[in-house]
């Protein structure tokens, strides 16, 4: 790299068209012509299935971001992605840091391709993450409601007409417990039993009110146990700026809406349900926080005027995570700690630093390539992820 590389590169990236993705999603956020196809995800960061590269061919002394990494000798200890689901995504949950090592290291020594179907583990990093909902209605599941309160949503489908003897081994098995693993491990067995159940909450749920979450996810993945999984889960609504804080083994799944998600490094997902792709039940239960109580919702901190911060850290399951998101609507002054990505998904800004000047409007992704001081000035709304800062 050059003794004085540039401060500010505009980067881009390809949308991912995930089958869940929304028809033109990333187009619509971020204000540029659609596509007509599906538009899943949008990623920003030096991840390997999809580094972000420089707008500009030839531009600054590196063409994408996994190049800047090899280059500089640092790593981004994050990527920074915008969705947009139009459907439901898998119940999932992401490794620890050591699980994701010693998984990673298990499947190398298999020989396991990386593009298997049957392979879990991509890489060897942990991926915590947040989301922030960018339009009031963001929908997810997230996390293990309290054991009496998937009895009751029980009771509910025996009201509806759901036979008790099809209920009655679920409700065996969360009945005295003080958590809903062994219910977990039956629902995801593959026994006959099973899908006689899941067919017959999937014929209730036709019958009833067609906008119910049980009747959406039945018509979205019929006959998938994760329909019976979903109701052992926290159902939340997110109005726009409000979010979900997703540590390692947080059971979830995002159903519909779009967000900006913050996460560490890696494409590590292990899945439960709610998906055609391969489940390794053994292997999601080891990882698994199997704990109850409310969704993990992240409040933010204002900093400034314009500058909210979502601070992982401010909750014990973040208290190691090195990466925070700014969310930014007017002029404000930023002291980044190390190299960052912004992206502006309403309005225009401009950068200012190290003597270098860089428009952003609607729909630009900013790379700043180290710690400093940037003077942001503009109107609309801008969402930076970053090193943690140590104010506030």
């Amino acid at each position: 790299m050059t003794e004085h590389p540039a401060l500010f590169t505009a980067i881009t990236n390809e949308p991912k068209d995930y089958a869940w993705g929304a028809i033109d999603g990333i187009a619509t956020v971020l204000g540029r012509p659609g596509s007509g196809r599906r538009e899943a995800e949008l990623w920003f960061g030096a991840h390997a299935s999809g580094a972000s590269r420089a707008a500009v061919s030839g531009q600054g002394s590196w063409a994408d971001l996994a190049e800047w990494e090899a280059a500089s000798g640092e790593r981004l200890p994050y990527l920074l992605k915008i969705l947009c689901a139009a459907a439901p995504l898998s119940i999932q949950a992401h490794p620890t840091l050591e699980q994701a090592r010693a998984g990673f290291d298990r499947e190398e020594a298999f020989g396991i391709p990386l593009d298997a179907r049957h392979r879990n583990y991509k890489d060897p990093y942990a991926k915590p993450e947040l989301i922030v909902a960018l339009r009031d209605g963001f929908e997810a599941l997230c996390g293990f409601r309290p054991v009496v309160e998937t009895i009751d949503a029980i009771d509910e489908l025996a009201a509806s007409g759901v036979a008790e003897t099809l209920l009655a081994p679920w409700r065996e098995r969360l009945s005295g417990e003080p958590d809903p693993s062994r219910a977990f491990d039956w629902l995801l067995s593959g026994l006959p039993v099973v899908a006689e159940l899941v067919a017959a909450v999937g014929v209730v749920a036709a019958r009833g009110p067609r906008g119910g979450l049980v009747a959406r996810l039945a018509a979205a993945c019929p006959g998938d146990a994760g329909i019976l999984v979903a109701l052992m889960m926290n159902h939340v609504v997110l109005a726009a700026g409000e979010a979900i804080w997703l540590p390692a083994g947080n059971v979830h799944a995002y159903l519909r809406g779009d967000g900006v998600e913050l996460m560490g490094p890696s494409d590590n997902v292990l899945r439960g349900g709610l998906t055609p792709k391969h489940i390794d039940t053994a292997e999601l239960a080891r990882v698994l926080d199997f704990s109850t109580g409310a969704a993990s919702l992240l409040a933010s901190a204002r900093l400034d005027d314009g500058v909210l911060a979502y601070r992982p850290r401010a909750v014990e399951s973040g208290s190691d995570v090195p990466f925070e998101l700014l969310a930014v609507d007017s002029d404000a002054e930023l002291a980044l700690q190390g190299a960052s990505i912004a992206v502006v998904t309403d309005g225009s800004f401009a950068f200012a630093g190290d003597g270098e000047v860089i428009a952003a409007p609607r729909g630009t992704a900013v790379f700043v390539a180290r710690a400093s001081t940037v003077t942001v000035t503009g109107r609309g709304r801008l969402f930076v992820a970053t090193a943690p800062t140590t104010r506030g």
